[in-house]
């Protein structure tokens, strides 16, 4: 297992304290003042073209930094030893979900799939690729690769990854959505810090997704759901 450190030195310590104080502000006017700003001005448009083109701009980012490690963005070998473990929480998660929407809102378990089956497959298929990629994208290379002087490599970051990662969700104006994406938030930056593997963490993204989706809480993270 990975180990976790508040704030590794060669990261944090070692950069300038004005380099640091403008990196965190810069994360907090992209992450959170821009995305409230979008909440406000964007009512009711659909964020997916803007996670698309912000994707493609990080990866662009990415491919620039000399020093980042492309493997990072597949690193297929980290899949094959992610997926046992990505698995078994899944479908604990899944078990749990199930439990949950059967006793809280049993109108709702398996709502979309049985009202509209042509959407939910055409959303299992498309959200992965058009929303969690693109999201990984941001949420996890992008993030931990430009904040790493402000948050470090470790604990730091994937609080930050998380927190933004969670804030973002404020755009379906609903508690569970913002608690639960910084719950998976948390989730999906340990995997990316500890597998490097932005693919592997892709997938653990897009089962929750579908999951959420299929057992009747789309409703709460994708208006198309209900």
């Amino acid at each position: 297992m990975a180990e976790l450190t508040a704030a590794p030195a060669a990261a944090v310590d070692e950069v300038p304290v004005g380099k640091r104080v403008y990196l965190t502000v810069e994360y907090l006017v992209l992450f959170f003042g821009a995305i409230a700003a979008f909440d406000v001005l964007a009512d009711g448009i659909s964020p997916i073209p803007f996670l698309v083109a912000l994707g493609l701009g990080c990866a662009i980012y990415l491919y620039r930094q000399r020093t980042f490690d492309r493997g990072n963005l597949l690193r297929p070998a980290a899949v094959r030893r992610e997926l046992p473990s990505i698995l078994a929480l899944w479908v604990a998660a899944t078990v749990v979900a199930l439990v949950g929407v059967a006793v809280l809102l049993p109108d709702s378990l398996f709502g979309f799939p049985r009202s509209d089956p042509w959407r939910w497959a055409f959303v299992a298929v498309a959200y992965p690729v058009f929303s969690v990629y693109p999201q990984e994208l941001i949420f996890r290379a992008f993030l931990f690769r430009r904040y790493r002087h402000a948050f470090g490599t470790g604990a730091w970051m994937i609080a930050a990854s998380a927190a933004a990662f969670g804030f973002a969700h404020i755009i379906f104006s609903n508690w569970f959505a913002v608690i639960a994406t910084t719950v998976g938030g948390l989730l999906f930056a340990y995997r990316y810090h500890r597998s490097q593997s932005l693919l592997a963490v892709s997938i653990e993204h897009g089962l929750y997704g579908v999951m959420i989706f299929t057992v009747g809480l789309g409703q709460f993270v994708y208006h198309g759901a209900g």
